[in-house]
């Protein structure tokens, strides 16, 4: 039997609470909600129906998630390609209990969202692990290769990378869609962070690309889109023969997500590009206020382009290459809460780096790096 411990992230958060420490470990903001979201859910609730829904979504949310798709991110889809799920991970569970058979392997890029693991043997599936490259944590197609073999059905790829923030461009992109048709395998692309991409980097999908449209699966998250990781409202979309194959998985998972949340979502993600860019906004005020403390506070703060979080090297911040080791003295010593880059591989991993969380209120981001800041000084 796969592993069934509880997960760094929640030890973490059950020490930063007995500690009273500043959790930016795991991911989870604390900046204002998005009213428009809350008061759709609310009328939602007395104005909509509570009773289940259909099987694969309602058809409003499923064409929203198609609109916002063509919107954002130019993409043409139908609503029979979009299977709504009980949040990101039970569409990858639906996803790789659909494609993976007991001794069929799976290649991860690590460091990997912890949950891809264990699903992948819980389907009776082997993994094969390949390391992203630091410091900007690129993808090697080489490696890549190596990891394929005869019975590799599935590649799981994360972008935006949680841990990491990086995002994969299209070059890379295509590299990777010549090699999953010439070895007939499907592509499995978590790209819950695709709403929260800063600066100059832009966000390409597996199924902008011709190669991959037809062998690519895509998880999104409304949590993630709209900072409500609570409503666990999420979604797989793929080309129909794909999405049936999915859908027969997620019929005896969940069967169904709550009604008058999938009813909000559906608002939300019609609302206008400026409204997604200023909420997004927010949270990049939040990561250049924390990743500008850092640095001022002598830290070196690897480059990163989505998500909520920003990873710290260890040994050029003048600390220990140990990141166990560092985040356990940080949160009883410094009283921050942080989550070691460790935690995210299998094999050999990395271990000279800290994941750090941004989307937190100002004042909270002013406190903590006042902390490390006094942490580094220490030694």
């Amino acid at each position: 039997m796969p592993d069934q411990s509880t997960s760094i992230f929640e030890r973490t958060s059950a020490l930063a609470r007995e500690l009273g420490a500043i959790n930016l470990g795991q991911g989870f903001p604390d900046l204002p909600e998005p009213t428009e979201l809350l008061e759709a859910a609310r009328r939602a609730l007395v104005e909509k129906s509570n009773q289940y829904p259909p099987m694969r979504g309602l058809a409003e949310l499923r064409r929203a998630v198609a609109a916002y798709y063509r919107q954002e991110q130019g993409l043409e889809l139908g609503e029979e390609e979009v299977i709504v799920t009980s949040g990101a991970t039970e569409a990858l569970a639906a996803a790789i209990l659909a494609f993976i058979r007991p001794g069929d392997e799976a290649v991860l890029f690590q460091p990997f969202y912890d949950a891809y693991l264990p699903l992948v043997e819980r389907a009776g599936g082997i993994a094969r692990t390949v390391s992203l490259v630091p410091p900007r944590w690129t993808l090697p197609i080489d490696r890549l290769e190596a990891a394929i073999g005869p019975r590799t059905r599935l590649v799981i790829l994360n972008t935006p990378n949680n841990p990491a923030g990086a995002v994969t461009d299209r070059a890379t992109l295509e590299a990777l869609g010549t090699i999953v048709a010439r070895h007939d395998l499907i592509l499995l692309c978590d790209e819950v962070w695709e709403g929260m991409i800063f600066g100059s980097a832009r966000h390409t999908s597996p199924l902008a690309l011709p190669s991959l449209r037809e062998r690519a699966i895509k998880v999104g998250s409304a949590g993630k889109i709209f900072s409500l990781t609570g409503w666990k409202v999420g979604w797989a979309v793929a080309a129909p023969p794909l999405a049936e194959a999915i859908a027969r998985q997620h019929q005896f998972l969940t069967f169904t997500t709550p009604t008058p949340l999938q009813w909000a979502v559906a608002e939300g993600l019609a609302l206008p590009s400026e409204w997604h860019a200023a909420h997004r906004a927010r949270y990049e005020a939040a990561r250049e206020r924390l990743v500008g403390g850092l640095t001022a506070a002598g830290y070196v703060v690897l480059p990163a382009e989505g998500t909520w979080f920003v990873t710290i090297d260890l040994a050029a911040s003048g600390l220990p290459a140990d990141d166990e080791a560092v985040a356990e003295r940080m949160i009883r010593e410094a009283g921050v809460a942080s989550i070691p880059v460790s935690a995210f591989c299998r094999d050999d991993p990395e271990r000279g780096y800290l994941r750090l969380c941004f989307a937190k209120e100002d004042a909270t981001l002013a406190e903590a790096i006042e902390r490390l800041a006094e942490f580094r000084a220490a030694g």
